[in-house]
């Protein structure tokens, strides 16, 4: 019999529904010594958050997030509410002693990270960030080809991940849904958004990197604020492009922008290296696209693994459908669910945790840091 895991949901938003699909279905599919157990979700507006709570399960409902943390029996709680809040939640949660896990990214910038690490430390509770592309098979395959050495010497990295939904000069800034054009709520605007997920895919795939340079623009200066109803100017970077140095050697290119007109959410890799190399679509996100450099010349080209297939050979793919059938984005926190509960059981770190993710946020930092001075910038 599986234990109870009691979850304090704190948001209601894309990410709040994304989680408690994934609390939601994960026991259906995998063996696990814990089962979630949607307890209470917490929304300022009381009557949108009984009406969450209704769709998805949850047993009640607060509309102060210190309920939460305070009350017993919540066992782990999750925060998915704006980056502002990240800090002074977490660092709550692991004084009550309760699990926690959190939105990416980490915080607004190292310094809250550091706090929060050290909370979580200190207090000795278990903690997560959702980065979860890492739980997509094919990017999951990625890092055990290169685990493998099939790659070799790595020489190249390259990431983009594009959006367009902010070009339209009428979009406010602030409030519910648009609180990610607000710098005060966000911290940053594609970096800490887009391309934390781009980089924190690359220190797990490729390791540390050591420096950067970088440029931003904020595209359109000034925005009607939602919540002042002034038009104020904007604070957020609307895209971003940076050149970094990993520590193995490798020479990287990063690049995210919300003004790619067509692009709704392309996020891609391409990893050069010695003998093989690889990339990755987030659009077709079960295929691996590999070359291998060793093959006989006549037959050596690009191939699409088709990440689909059972026995141990592809991650996580033994779970679900028959081979051949493919899986999508919402299976990747069902799968983060997985390893968590399962790392729970085992008694032993939840990747990535607050301080893993604290290096994806010093990158962040780095990356602002270098686009405002117009100077190389060390990550350390």
């Amino acid at each position: 019999m599986s234990k109870p895991l009691n979850i304090g949901m704190i948001g209601y938003g894309f990410m709040g529904r994304a989680h408690s699909n994934a609390y939601r279905k994960v026991n259906n599919f995998f063996d696990l010594a814990y089962h979630p157990v949607l307890k209470a979700v917490c929304a300022r507006d009381e009557a949108k958050a009984r009406e969450f709570a209704q769709r998805w399960g949850y047993e009640s409902v607060e509309t102060d997030w210190r309920k939460i943390v305070e009350r017993k029996d919540i066992d782990a709680v999750d925060i998915c509410v704006p980056n502002n809040l990240h800090k002074e939640i977490s660092i709550a949660c692991a004084r009550a002693g309760k699990m926690v896990l959190c939105e990416k990214p980490l915080s607004m910038d190292t310094a809250e990270g550091e706090e929060m690490c050290a909370a979580v430390e200190q207090a000795g509770v278990p903690n997560m960030v959702w980065y979860n592309y890492r739980r997509v098979p094919a990017v999951t395959m990625a890092r055990k080809l290169i685990e493998e050495g099939r790659l070799g010497r790595i020489f190249h990295y390259r990431a983009q991940f594009l959006q367009d939904w902010t070009i339209s000069t009428d979009l406010p800034q602030g409030g519910t849904a648009l609180w990610r054009l607000d710098a005060a709520a966000a911290g940053s605007g594609v970096t800490g958004d887009l391309l934390a997920h781009c980089i924190d895919t690359a220190l797990w795939l490729n390791g540390s990197i050591d420096n950067v340079t970088a440029m931003t623009e904020t595209f359109i200066k000034e925005r009607k604020h939602n919540l002042t109803g002034k038009v104020e100017k904007v604070g957020i970077d609307d895209a971003c492009a940076f050149l970094a140095r990993f520590q193995n050697g490798s020479l990287a290119i990063f690049e995210s922008t919300r003004y790619a007109r067509g692009h709704k959410a392309l996020y891609t890799f391409e990893i050069n290296g010695e003998k093989a190399s690889i990339r990755w679509d987030l659009h077709d996100l079960h295929r691996l696209e590999y070359f291998d450099h060793r093959d006989e010349s006549k037959l050596r080209a690009w191939r699409s693994i088709h990440v689909t297939d059972h026995g141990g050979e592809h991650p996580y793919m033994d779970k679900w459908w028959v081979p051949g059938l493919q899986i999508g984005y919402e299976h990747s926190f069902v799968h983060q669910v997985a390893d968590f509960l399962d790392a729970l059981a085992k008694g032993v770190p939840a990747e990535p945790t607050f301080r893993s993710a604290l290096e994806t946020q010093k990158v962040c930092d780095a990356v602002l840091k270098s686009a405002a001075s117009g100077q190389w910038v060390s990550v350390r």
